[in-house]
């Protein structure tokens, strides 16, 4: 038997030995008081001042360390806001409650009665009257932690990490109060929340490979949605000018670092803006969320000194590809024999079939994201890879489009959108092509979302915001299942 499986088998023990006296999960036991809030009151008190007042508090949480010295003894207990400290003594809680203390182990939750006072070393701490064992704890917490050493431990079992861990759960307190802060920042701009469809009959709204599933009593594939897109601009026809929503996408692609199957995204739709309105607005979030969670401007990320004091930068992408690709210039860009010619001496791979707009993405994805560390906008997509963006005015095989990069991360999409519903129905049929050439990314024909154009969509601007990626960068985290409380792992 392991020492692991010796302990589990003591504790189980002592919870048999408690069911035969009484309930072992009782469900009385309430606080009055939060540590954090005791902490903060109290903690600058000097002892002559606190010990007199006799204030009465009830606190209750898990058992994280305990000290015992003859007819006395010390636990700390940890709650959603922090951690205090119990003084049980023999004389305060009598014998038969004070013995049993002594068998508790770390893990149980325990509940405390008694006055606040100041220890000799001048901790502020809860001399117990009334003392109750709350849960027992079957398996033993880690022993030693900064908390689990093992990252996929901590990935697996995130309700022990939580336990252990106070860096790990300041980051999702954090990432709650992100996702409170953005949508108070839409709420205020008129913005109206509005929840879309999670499964779809027709996959849509980005280029990339859905999760099929099964409606048994319709007997009707299927598809868990890769974005929302199509059914928020469809809200913007019915007359909904500024609409928002915070949800999960689906994606059946790799895990990676920046990579789950399901992440989190605030997808918006703004009638009668553009693109340049959304990069303004972008800004503007971004700005007040680096005030919000940071209290600052510059802060850094894993290692890289981030400034959002400036303007962000905005640049074309055949500009960026020119300025990180050695020997190619921006008229180049805009060539696909010249831009083919560069891969064949650089020794870059590509699909001969490839247009010249592909291409021009597959050189900057390989050139040029690894080196955008400040926040810049990378405009002017080609048409070939963005279906639903607006034609720009003045060169049509680019898109009024752009994506927000910081520290080599695409963090928002967004750009004009398409209104025109002929050629809409063209690129949707171009997309059906691909898919039949085994592109398994392409975008399905949706008939509905060209009929919803054909009443007409006014000139609207949308983007996505990828939330998990946002609070990567806010709480300096290298992977994005450091973000999700419940990242997607392999089976044990």
């Amino acid at each position: 038997m392991t020492e692991d499986n010796k302990l589990i088998a003591e504790r189980r023990g002592k919870l048999d030995a408690i069911r035969t006296e009484r309930n072992a999960y009782p469900n009385q036991f309430r606080r009055t008081h939060l540590a954090t809030d005791l902490h903060a009151k109290y903690d600058a008190m000097d002892k002559e001042t606190l010990d007199p007042q006799n204030i009465e508090v009830a606190v209750v949480g898990r058992m994280m360390s305990q000290r015992l010295f003859g007819k006395g003894g010390f636990a700390v207990i940890k709650e959603v806001s922090g951690d205090i400290q119990l003084f049980v003594q023999l004389n305060g809680v009598g014998e038969e409650v004070f013995n049993d203390f002594k068998t508790w182990d770390m893990g149980d939750i325990v509940y405390g009665r008694g006055v606040l006072f100041k220890t000799k070393t001048d901790e502020l701490s809860v001399k117990v009257t009334e003392l109750k064992l709350v849960t027992k704890s079957l398996r033993p917490l880690p022993e030693k932690f900064h908390g689990l050493s093992d990252q996929e431990t901590r990935y697996r079992q995130r309700y022990v990490d939580l336990i252990v861990n106070n860096e790990s759960a300041e980051v999702f307190k954090v990432r709650s109060k992100m996702v409170s802060h953005i949508r108070r920042f839409m709420e205020k701009l008129d913005f109206l929340e509005v929840e879309t469809p999670m499964m779809h009959m027709i996959p849509g709204g980005a280029t990339a490979k859905p999760f099929t599933t099964h409606h048994n009593a319709l007997d009707l594939e299927l598809y868990l949605r890769v974005a929302p897109e199509l059914f928020l601009k469809r809200l913007t026809v019915g007359g909904f000018e500024k609409v928002f929503e915070i949800n999960r996408n689906f994606r059946n692609e790799g895990v990676s670092t920046k990579h789950n199957p399901e992440f989190t995204m605030m997808e918006f739709y703004w009638a009668y803006a553009d693109y340049n309105e959304l990069m303004d607005l972008t800004e503007q979030l971004f700005k007040s969320l680096a005030e919000q969670v940071k209290g600052n401007y510059l802060f850094n990320y894993q290692g890289h000194e981030l400034d959002f004091s400036k303007p962000f930068k905005r640049q074309s992408m055949a500009s960026l590809v020119a300025e990180y690709s050695d020997g190619l210039s921006e008229n180049d860009c805009n060539n696909l024999s010249l831009m083919q010619k560069y891969c064949d001496k650089q020794g870059v791979s590509y699909n001969k079939t490839w247009k010249k707009g592909e291409l021009l993405a597959e050189l900057f994805d390989l050139n040029v994201e690894a080196h955008l560390i400040q926040p810049t906008f990378v405009t002017e997509y080609p048409i070939e890879i963005s279906p639903l963006s607006r034609r720009n005015d003045d060169n049509p095989e680019i898109t009024d489009r752009f994506e927000l990069f910081i520290c080599g991360n695409e963090i928002a999409n967004g750009f004009s959108e398409l209104n025109d519903p002929e050629d809409q129905a063209d690129r949707f049929k171009q997309q059906v092509a691909n898919l039949e050439a085994g592109d398994d990314e392409a975008m399905h024909y949706d008939a509905d979302y060209i009929r919803a154009l054909e009443y007409g969509m006014p000139p609207t601007a949308g983007e996505g915001i990828g939330i998990d990626r946002l609070v990567m960068l806010f709480t300096d985290s290298a992977s994005i299942r450091d973000v999700l409380l419940f990242p997607y792992m392999k089976p044990e």
